[in-house]
């Protein structure tokens, strides 16, 4: 189906689509599609895959730096950038490695970088129930760069603070400075 309406659309523009060097690209559109919108295939619960843990931790516990690439909604080009995630136990802790894929299951379907970041912060908020959750995200989107407004230099950046996040200047604070980008790893 998306094979006939790629081929339709380069007719559309004006092209050939059974010259040589586009008689393959239907399928190979088709094919990035299907991996780009992978994240409706998903749920919370295969990402997480009981990685949930009992753990009397309750210092901040932060990622940062995870790279996302989605697809706006409004346009079809993508939106490139980076999330950053907080959250604050109370009792349960998440395997490390599940909060880039819980990134990664969201953005990977058609998106507003607005409702991604709100839809991290509130699954995290509802499966680990913890005392607080923060996200940012900040990205450079496509629709800006090549059309529209053009503005190459242009990056937007979204906040969903929830919990001691929101209600706490200080905790606020405090991982705002984690996530302030220092050029490389600290040890």
């Amino acid at each position: 189906m998306i094979e006939r309406l790629i081929h339709d659309l380069l007719k559309e523009i004006g092209e050939d689509p059974t010259r040589e060097g586009l008689e393959k690209t239907p399928g190979r559109v088709a094919k990035a599609w299907e991996y780009l919108t992978s994240g409706y295939k998903q749920n919370v619960h295969e990402v997480l895959n009981e990685a949930l843990f009992t753990e009397e931790y309750d210092e901040m516990v932060v990622v940062k730096d995870i790279d996302l690439y989605s697809v706006c909604e409004h346009h079809l080009l993508p939106f490139v950038g980076k999330c950053h995630i907080a959250y604050m136990p109370s009792h349960k802790i998440v395997g490390l490695s599940k909060l880039p894929r819980l990134v990664e299951m969201f953005a990977r379907r058609l998106q507003v970088q607005e409702r991604l970041t709100t839809q991290i912060a509130q699954t995290l908020n509802e499966v680990l129930q913890p005392r607080g959750v923060a996200v940012v995200i900040e990205a450079i989107h496509m629709c800006m760069l090549m059309r529209g407004v053009e503005k190459q230099n242009s990056k937007a950046v979204t906040s969903a603070m929830l919990g001691a996040f929101r209600e706490n200047a200080e905790t606020r604070a405090e991982f705002m400075e984690l996530i302030r980008s220092r050029g490389g790893l600290v040890i």
